[in-house]
C-alpha cells in the first residue's frame, strides 16, 4: 500500500453526496420523507439537503434537465414488503416487482419526478 492510500482520508474515493433535480421540492420532500423517513434542511427556494442517516444529499430546482440512464441508487431495508408498500401510499410507482436474487430480493420503483430507484434486503 502507497503512502497516499494510508494517509488518506476514509472519505476519500467513496460516493459522498448524491443530487436529485426535481420539478418541486416540497412533493419530493413529502415522498422520501414518508417513504424512508429522511430528513431535511432547506437552504433557501431552489435547493434542500436530505440526510438518511448515513448519506447526504440534496434535491435541486437548478441543474440541468436529467438525462435518461445514470446511475442506480439502491436503498436497503429490514422489511421489503412495507417498504413497498410505503413507495406506493406514498405516490411512488413500482417499475419493477420484488424478485429474489443470490442474497436478497428487491424491487424498483419511480418517485413522483421519474427517478429509478431500488430497494433490497438481504435472505433471512
Amino acid at each position: 500500500m502507497s503512502n497516499a492510500q494510508t494517509t488518506s482520508s476514509s472519505r476519500d474515493n467513496r460516493i459522498d453526496y448524491v443530487e436529485f433535480n426535481v420539478a418541486d421540492i416540497a412533493r419530493a420532500k413529502a415522498f422520501y420523507g414518508a417513504v424512508f423517513g429522511w430528513s431535511f434542511v432547506d437552504y433557501g427556494p431552489a435547493y434542500c439537503e436530505f440526510r438518511d442517516g448515513r448519506l447526504a444529499g440534496g434535491f435541486t430546482t437548478t441543474a440541468p434537465v436529467k438525462a435518461t440512464g445514470g446511475p442506480l441508487v439502491i436503498l436497503y431495508t429490514d422489511d421489503l414488503e412495507a417498504a413497498e408498500a410505503r413507495v406506493r401510499s406514498a405516490g411512488g410507482t413500482v417499475s419493477v416487482p420484488i424478485f429474489a436474487f443470490p442474497g436478497g430480493r428487491r424491487f424498483h420503483f419511480t418517485d413522483p419526478d421519474g427517478y429509478e430507484l431500488a430497494v433490497w434486503t438481504e435472505n433471512v
